[in-house]
């Protein structure tokens, strides 16, 4: 039985770390997760091109999707196991959600595999993959802001203290992004900093409610590169040609939005600086099974 699943990046509108509340959008770029289910009740992983990267998350991810819906797949969840492969255009630790990603492509493909992917919504599917995220450590708030984009792509808003989806919508822009060399890891943010930017979050919150989102990020990134301690250099680059742009998520990527020819003409400013420039679609089908 094999299961097999994409689910596509994101970049952030609003970092949940302040409130709670948070913002985020799916990008094109994707991580790709294959399952083969076994008979011995053990799960083993592997991302393809790390062999000392840790798979804890996605090795989660199988096991507790295993537990949760193997009966419903006429199985003994205790005998089934799991061999994952996951392979990766995202970039880890450049806060563009890939551990998101491989947690929504885990959890699909896993229920590919058990034969029952069509009968979870994928909105279920979605807030698995955030408990497994928590259980294994990777983020703060749980992402489901990041997690929900990702799985149901176009832009979402969510409340992740709740797991509650407060707002999704399709969208149709163009993606700047700028990765500089260095990592930067979510679990080690800091928090205290971001919860006193919190009046500057409920700003962030009503504005991408009513829809501005690329003001919305603006705002959110001026405040978190000041809480997390990041230069706010890149975003000046490309003001005011730009829709928005943000640090995403605790960095140190910034993604900016707009149409394709602006964003080909800042796109010089950016690759002056040391690291690496993508230009993206933004993504509306989110997760889907290969």
């Amino acid at each position: 039985m094999h299961g097999r699943a994409v689910a596509p990046a994101a970049g952030t509108v609003l970092n949940a770390l302040a409130t709670g509340i948070g913002s985020a959008f799916a990008i094109d770029l994707e991580t790709t997760a294959t399952v083969e289910l076994t008979t011995d009740g053990t799960i083993e992983a592997e991302i393809a091109g790390q062999p000392d990267a840790n798979t804890t998350l996605v090795e989660r991810c199988a096991e507790m999707t295993i537990a949760d819906y193997a009966d419903a797949a006429g199985l003994d969840d205790s005998a089934v196991g799991a061999n994952v492969r996951t392979e990766s255009e995202v970039p880890m630790a450049s806060g563009l959600k890939s551990s998101s990603a491989a947690a929504n492509a885990t959890v699909l493909a896993t229920l590919d595999a058990l034969e029952i992917a069509d009968a979870v919504e994928r909105i279920d599917a979605c807030r698995l993959g955030v408990r497994a995220a928590r259980d294994a450590g990777v983020t703060v708030t749980g992402a489901f802001d990041d997690a929900s984009a990702s799985m149901l792509g176009g832009v979402t808003v969510t409340d992740n203290g709740t797991d509650e989806l407060l707002a999704h919508e399709p969208i149709d822009w163009h993606a700047l992004v700028y990765t500089p060399p260095e990592q930067s890891f979510s679990a080690d943010a800091d928090v205290s900093a971001c919860e006193r930017i919190a009046p500057m979050a409920e700003l962030v919150e009503e504005l991408a409610l009513d829809g501005r989102y690329g003001e919305a990020m603006t705002v959110n990134g001026f405040a978190f590169c000041g809480a997390l301690e990041f230069s706010t250099g890149p975003m000046i680059d490309v003001l005011p040609d730009v829709a928005g742009v943000s640090l995403s998520g605790t960095g140190p990527s910034y993604v900016a939005i707009g149409d394709r020819p602006t964003l080909e003409t800042v796109r010089k400013r950016w690759n002056e600086r040391d690291g690496t420039t993508r230009l993206l679609q933004t993504r509306t089908d989110g997760t889907q099974l290969l």
